[in-house]
């Protein structure tokens, strides 16, 4: 029999939720999972690009790939995906938390009570509530899964996106915790991820000018990232490749800055 090394990142069997799936990074690791054979729920904001999405995804993989309206922020449209979820496709194995948006700060010593509020809501709270509400089901699931979208920011100063860099180190906090608290039972990691160019830059706010200058990162690899490398990340730590790492949070953006001793 011819030994397959990739076996173990395969995803046949297991049913997947991923929040913020409907375009960006997103919707490549969306379609990353479903390529490796699982049954997946984008879940997004705007439902009609998430079923747009999928139908796309579900063309090119072969795979059961749906989409459903979410606003991660209320807890009557959390708990009517997972119901759908279950009734889809009869159980949850898999929660990728990667909704997560944060704007740039024009004044970043104005910040308002409500923007630290909100990004908090968005960006941690949704994060703790998809998962407690999956959370009976993952029980029951083989390699049952919770990975996060983190971001870089959360563990370097970043004070033009202050709210939501704060917000995301706040994620990482709470998912090593609830690695801890879930030890033997769900296996819970973290992406950090840097920057990866895509349509969401504009929205938060970063210029043109601003967007050519990270195209060309000084960091390890000389690249900004694609939403391909997130999702191949994303891919281990969801699989049974990874079935012996939990409570980590992984950097994946493209090896940080250069450092130089005596500069340029």
């Amino acid at each position: 029999m011819t030994y397959d090394a990739f076996a173990d990142f395969r995803m046949a069997g297991h049913n997947v939720i991923i929040t913020g799936g409907a375009q960006n990074i997103g919707a490549g690791i969306a379609r990353t999972l479903s390529g490796a054979g699982a049954k997946v729920m984008i879940a997004d904001l705007n439902g009609d690009k998430a079923k747009e999405t999928a139908a796309a995804i579900e063309k090119e993989t072969g795979n059961d790939c749906r989409g459903i309206k979410c606003d991660v922020t209320s807890l009557d449209d959390i708990n009517a995906l997972v119901a759908e979820t279950v009734r889809a496709f009869g159980g949850i194995s898999t929660l990728v938390n990667n909704v997560g948006w944060g704007g740039r700060h024009e004044d970043p010593t104005a910040i308002t009570e409500e923007d630290f509020i909100k990004s908090y809501k968005l960006n941690t709270i949704s994060a703790y509530r998809m998962s407690m509400a999956c959370l009976p089901h993952l029980e029951k699931a083989k390699n049952a899964t919770i990975t996060n979208s983190g971001s870089f920011s959360s563990a370097t100063p970043a004070y033009d996106i202050l709210a939501y860099g704060t917000a995301k180190a706040a994620l990482n906090q709470m998912m090593v915790s609830i690695a801890h608290m879930l030890a033997k039972k769900v296996r819970v990691n973290s992406v950090l991820i840097g920057t990866v160019m895509t349509e969401g830059y504009a929205d938060a706010g970063i210029d043109a000018a601003m967007q050519e200058k990270l195209k060309h990162p000084d960091n390890l690899t000389g690249r900004p990232g694609k939403a391909e490398d997130i999702a191949n990340a994303m891919l281990w730590l969801c699989s049974p490749a990874s079935g012996w790492v939990s409570g980590q949070i992984i950097n994946v953006h493209g090896g940080g800055g250069v450092v130089r001793l005596f500069g340029h």
